[in-house]
């Protein structure tokens, strides 16, 4: 058994864990954040999608004891209270989602994406970057604005905020 601590969503936690549980599993059996899903088991279907120390990682690929002292958020932290995450806003508003499965790990790789190309994206851009993700219901066409928008209207918000800096 390892002892692990780190802060997740704002809130620091901290627990026993057995040397090979998963952060995902950690998540979500001791924390209760299942918003965090586990698809496939094989790390490649990209629904277990979290930020550790602000950088996308499939957490199933992690141990919840690799993980310890990191900051972690997850699809429950990304939200502002009742407003919605600019990128959660673009799913919902675009349809980026159907059966829903996948769409907490597409945002949270969606908002890497964004975070890291804060110059923009294009079509070409966001399909590869999204290789790691599958879902099975959309085709990615409703996915793929929804990343798009979410990117311009980011980009337009940080414009703003460095005017009324400026």
């Amino acid at each position: 058994m390892s002892d692990v601590s780190f802060t997740v969503n704002g809130r620091r936690v901290s627990g026993s864990a057995e040397d090979r549980t998963l952060l995902v599993h950690f998540l979500r059996e001791h924390l209760g954040l299942t918003g965090t899903h586990v698809g496939c088991d094989t790390s490649q279907c990209g629904a277990c999608v979290v930020h550790v120390d602000g950088k996308a990682v499939k957490s199933c690929t992690m141990l919840a004891a690799q993980a310890s002292g990191s900051t972690i958020v997850t699809i429950e932290g990304l939200a502002d209270g009742a407003e919605l995450h600019p990128v959660q806003a673009s799913f919902k508003e675009h349809h980026g989602l159907q059966c829903g499965f996948c769409t907490p790990g597409m945002i949270m790789t969606a908002t890497d994406m964004i975070a890291r190309h804060p110059e923009g994206l294009d079509e070409a851009m966001v399909r590869a970057e999204l290789e790691g993700n599958i879902c099975r219901c959309t085709g990615y066409h409703n996915i793929v604005k929804a990343i798009l928008a979410a990117s311009e209207t980011m980009a337009k918000g940080a414009k703003g905020k460095a005017k009324q800096a400026a």
